[in-house]
């Protein structure tokens, strides 16, 4: 992993680069979910070793600066789009993840020419989506969470649901990987999102995008990945018998999936034992 300081403006990103192990090849970009920094994903980044990925910290969390003024979604896809320009990449596949995934559509939307291929991870439209567990979605209001690891073991499995049900300590090994956020990182991206949907200009998006959900899911219920695919185009859709954080608590399922559809989408029937557990729709 290489981390370079990048200047966009007035605002400093912390990037992480996975060299590939073999030229050419469309670079994968990682979009983290809400108060996540580029640790979190340091696990799942290296299981593509021919594929060259990119991640980031969003403005407030990690080593990233905390923005002077707060951005909405637009704003964070055009921070995006120049973090990329600065590290010297044209078009991308792009991935995001919950939060992550909200930017992920508008990167996609705002920059069509420069998003090859998308990938959606246990997100979903914004506003006007069929809405999670209350008592997860209260706890995700507050960004203290990260700073008690107890607290996180405590409640990971009403947040996150999944593995994190029957074994708590698969938590305290996640929240090892987490650099806290600072508060008005967090409260920032909280901003972003606030209000924010998707759903009068997704039937516009042209890539081929692959939606991923976790059946377990209490934040984003998988009924939301079912809504997507129907206003997407090119849409597949694949629930994993897995919770939010499927990406990092059992990568093996994602994995393989994932691989498939950057490199092989055109053998799609050709290869079902690359599906473990999942169901495709």
């Amino acid at each position: 992993m290489k981390i370079r300081m990048v200047d966009v403006g007035k605002q400093r990103i912390r990037a992480a680069i996975w060299p590939a192990n073999r030229e050419g090849g469309t670079p994968l970009l990682l979009i983290n979910g809400i108060g996540g920094s580029i640790e979190v994903l340091r696990p799942f980044a290296e299981q593509f070793p021919e594929t060259e990925v990119i991640a980031f910290d969003a403005p407030g969390t990690g080593a990233s600066a905390t923005p002077v003024t707060p951005l909405r979604m637009p704003g964070f896809a055009k921070l995006v789009a120049g973090m990329l320009t600065q590290l010297g990449y044209g078009q991308v596949d792009v991935l995001g993840v919950s939060w992550g995934g909200a930017l992920a559509q508008q990167f996609a939307h705002s920059f069509p020419g420069r998003c090859r291929r998308l990938i959606l991870a246990a997100t979903s439209t914004g506003l006007f989506a069929v809405p999670g567990d209350p008592r997860a979605l209260w706890r995700l209001m507050w960004s203290s969470r990260f700073d008690d690891a107890e607290s996180i073991v405590k409640h990971a499995d009403t947040i996150y649901g999944g593995v994190f049900r029957k074994n708590p300590e698969c938590a305290r090994e996640h929240m090892s990987e987490i650099v806290p956020p600072r508060t008005l990182g967090y409260l920032g991206q909280l901003f972003a999102i606030w209000g924010w949907t998707s759903v009068h200009w997704l039937f516009t998006l042209k890539q081929p995008t692959l939606i991923m959900v976790g059946s377990d899911d209490p934040l984003v219920p998988s009924i939301n990945g079912r809504i997507m695919k129907v206003l997407i185009p090119d849409a597949e859709l694949v629930e994993l018998d897995c919770g939010h954080l499927f990406l990092v608590t059992q990568a093996e399922l994602a994995v393989p999936i994932i691989h498939r559809f950057l490199g092989e989408r055109q053998r799609r029937a050709a290869v079902p034992a690359l599906l473990p557990a999942p169901r495709s729709h």
